[in-house]
């Protein structure tokens, strides 16, 4: 997967100059959240319930990623693609690599999704958008998450439910959103480290929030919050990260983000940037 880097990133940066609307000109600029790290639509390090692209119900759209996550120890690269069709059905796949800079090797795995709208619409709908989804993750070699402890070393899915709301003109006549996702898991640090474990080897169900407020028709600011299972006793912690997105138009979006990851395999304290390009190909 990692063979059309090269490819997506001149892609992504086409869109940059291109300022014809491809789709989705119904929906209002901002409201279709980002790509996340596991290449779902949503926020940064959480799945929402919006789909990834502007589509909408007589309109198809294909959305791309690509994002850094530098900690102190290690680095991850995640490039991904996503089509959602309709503003109904969202289909995608991610490449994540993980590098471990102090020891020298990384961590690969593939990741595809589908999401599903079940109800409402996140803006316009009273009720809170509503969909349900699915990541199927593949790692590439499981040598390390064996070597840890992991019931499984090769592959892994998780299940979720998510709704997301838009307020319009809600705190101090900006927008406002929110998003609460429900996850069911066995993934150790995404799947990275492979899937349950000697302290569990059920499915958990883990709770991941987001908040933000739409400064301006283009600048976002808000936190995220995600909880994770500590399958292999190594003390994994939740994840935070406090985010700045610039969307100029809906072909482009830049994140810039504090990422607070705790403990990695043993290592404290694993915070960094988190820098994300986002582009709608069409």
């Amino acid at each position: 997967m990692m063979k059309h880097c090269t490819a997506m990133l001149c892609a992504l940066l086409l869109i940059v100059y291109n300022n014809e609307a491809l789709a989705g000109d119904g929906k209002l600029l901002g409201t279709a959240g980002l790509i996340q790290v596991e290449g779902s639509g949503g926020g940064g390090i959480v799945p929402w319930a919006t789909l990834a692209g502007y589509d909408t119900q007589d309109q198809v759209s294909v959305n791309a990623v690509m994002t850094q996550v530098d900690l102190d120890d290690y680095r991850m690269n995640v490039m991904g693609v996503s089509a959602s069709f309709y503003d109904r059905i969202e289909i995608s796949a991610a490449h994540q690599r993980f590098d471990l800079k102090q020891l020298g090797g990384d961590i690969r795995q593939n990741i595809f999704g589908v999401k599903y709208r079940l109800y409402g619409d996140a803006v316009y709908s009273r009720l809170p958008q509503v969909s349900i989804g699915l990541q199927h993750k593949r790692l590439e070699d499981g040598a390390i998450a064996e070597l840890l402890g992991a019931d499984s070393s090769s592959n892994g899915t998780d299940y979720y439910i998510a709704a997301t709301k838009i307020h319009l003109g809600a705190v101090a006549g900006f927008n406002a959103v929110w998003n609460v996702t429900a996850r069911a898991t066995k993934a150790n640090q995404l799947g990275l480290l492979g899937f349950g474990g000697a302290e569990n080897n059920d499915y958990e169900v883990m709770l991941e929030a987001s908040a933000g407020i739409l400064l301006s028709r283009s600048v976002a600011i808000g936190a995220e919050y995600r909880q994770k299972p500590d399958n292999l006793g190594l003390g994994e912690d939740d994840w935070v990260d406090y985010f700045i997105s610039y969307i100029p138009n809906k072909h482009i979006a830049l994140t810039l983000a504090w990422a607070e990851l705790g403990s990695i395999a043993g290592a404290q304290d694993q915070n960094g940037l988190y820098l994300s390009i986002n582009g709608q190909l069409w």
